[in-house]
C-alpha cells in the first residue's frame, strides 16, 4: 500500500528525511490524500522521472515503447464544457475578484477526451521534467517545479504566463501583456511570502525570464521567475512541515489562498483530487517537487484532461477559455 492521508504523508517525510532515505511522494489539492513510497526507484507500483532520475527508463524497458499508433490519431480529442457553462465559472470567480476576496483565481475544468492511448502509453512517450504514472489513476506530465531544496537552500520557479512561440514577436508581446505581468507579480509576491514561513533571506534570482517549450504542434514560451531562501540547521527533517506549510500550490490556486480556495470549491464544484497538488523525490540529499499540472486522469472508463489558468480583474472570459482548451494537448516530439 502506498496511500495514506495527507498528515500521515507529512510525517513520513519527515522520518525519511531525517534518516536520509530516498522517497517519492504526492499529496492532493484538498490535501486529505496522498501517496508514499521509500526507495522509489526499485519500486514498481508508482513510476515517476524528475529531471532524468527515477524508475521510468526501467518501465519502459518493460513495457516497451509505443510505435503502432500515428501521431494525429493519438492527440486528445477534447469533449469541450460550453462557453456558457465556463462563462458561468467565470462569474463567479470575477465576483470574488470584485469583492476583494482574491487578487487572483486559477479557474479549472475537467474535459472528457478521446485518444488511443492509454495512460502507461503517454507516459511512455512524454517529454517533461515531472513525470507521474499511478496506474489506472493518472498520469501527469508537468513543466512547472513546485519547490527544490538541498545544500540548506529552498527555490521555486513559479510559471505564469504563455504565448506560442511563432506569434510575431511573441517574446515582446507576452512580457508587454498587462494582465498576463500582474497575473505573474502576484504570485511571485505570494511565493516570497511562502517560501518566508521556513526560510531567511527569501529574494528574488530572477524575474521573469522565458523558457522555450517544444510541442509536437509548435513550440510556447513560458514566462518563468526564481525565487530563493536559506534554511535553517536541521531542515531535512521537516521536509514535510516545509512541503506542507506552502500547500496548497500558490500559482494553482491563488492569493490570498484561504479565501480563493472557497471561490475555487464555489466555482469549479467538484474536487481537484491530485490535480494541482504537488509530487517529489528525495534521493538522500536534494528533494525536487513538481505541481502536478498537465494532467491526465482515468475514471469509470472515461478519461479526462485538467486544465485551467489564473483569473485577475483584467481577463477577458472568452480569452481565458480559449487558453484552457490549447493546454489539452500531449507534449510528444
Amino acid at each position: 500500500m502506498c496511500f495514506f492521508d495527507a498528515d500521515t504523508v507529512r510525517r513520513k517525510m519527515n522520518i525519511a528525511g531525517e534518516e536520509r532515505r530516498p522517497f517519492l511522494f504526492a499529496v492532493d489539492f484538498e490535501l486529505t490524500e496522498g501517496l508514499f513510497v521509500l526507495d522509489p526507484v526499485a519500486g514498481r507500483k508508482v513510476f515517476f522521472e524528475v529531471y532524468g532520475k527515477g524508475n521510468r527508463r526501467a518501465f519502459v524497458s518493460e513495457y516497451g515503447t509505443v510505435t503502432s499508433v500515428e501521431a494525429g490519431s493519438a492527440a486528445p480529442i477534447p469533449e469541450p464544457i460550453g462557453f456558457g457553462r465556463y462563462e458561468e465559472m467565470f462569474a463567479v470567480v470575477r465576483r470574488g475578484l470584485l469583492r476583494g476576496d482574491s487578487f487572483l483565481t486559477n479557474l479549472t475544468v475537467r474535459t472528457p477526451i478521446t485518444t488511443s492511448l492509454s495512460l502507461a502509453d503517454i507516459f511512455v512517450r512524454a517529454s517533461a521534467p515531472y513525470l507521474l504514472y499511478v496506474p489506472e489513476r493518472f498520469v501527469c506530465f508537468s513543466p512547472e517545479r513546485f519547490v527544490c531544496i538541498a545544500d540548506g537552500l529552498i527555490s521555486t520557479n513559479p510559471m505564469k504566463g504563455t504565448i506560442r512561440a511563432d506569434v510575431p514577436d511573441a517574446e515582446r508581446v507576452i512580457l508587454a501583456d498587462f494582465k498576463e505581468t500582474a497575473e505573474h507579480n502576484t504570485i511571485v509576491d505570494l511565493l516570497r511570502n511562502d517560501l518566508s514561513i521556513n526560510a531567511s533571506d527569501v529574494h528574488v534570482e530572477r524575474f521573469r525570464y522565458l523558457d522555450r517549450i517544444a510541442l509536437r504542434g509548435g513550440d510556447i514560451l513560458q514566462v518563468s521567475s526564481e525565487i530563493v531562501g536559506r534554511l535553517g540547521d536541521g531542515y531535512l527533517a521537516r521536509l514535510g512541515n516545509i512541503i506542507f506549510d506552502m500547500l496548497p500550490a500558490g500559482s494553482v490556486s491563488g492569493a490570498p489562498k484561504s479565501s480563493t480556495v472557497r471561490i475555487i470549491r464555489e466555482a469549479e464544484g467538484i474536487p481537484r483530487g491530485y490535480y494541482t497538488g504537488v509530487f517529489g523525490y528525495f534521493d538522500g540529499r536534494r528533494l525536487d517537487s513538481g505541481v502536478l499540472i498537465r494532467f491526465v486522469e482515468q475514471s469509470g472508463g472515461e478519461m479526462f484532461f485538467r486544465s485551467g489558468g489564473g483569473i485577475t480583474a483584467y481577463s477577458d472570459c472568452r480569452s481565458e477559455y480559449d487558453e484552457v482548451m490549447e493546454k489539452i494537448y500531449f507534449p510528444f516530439v
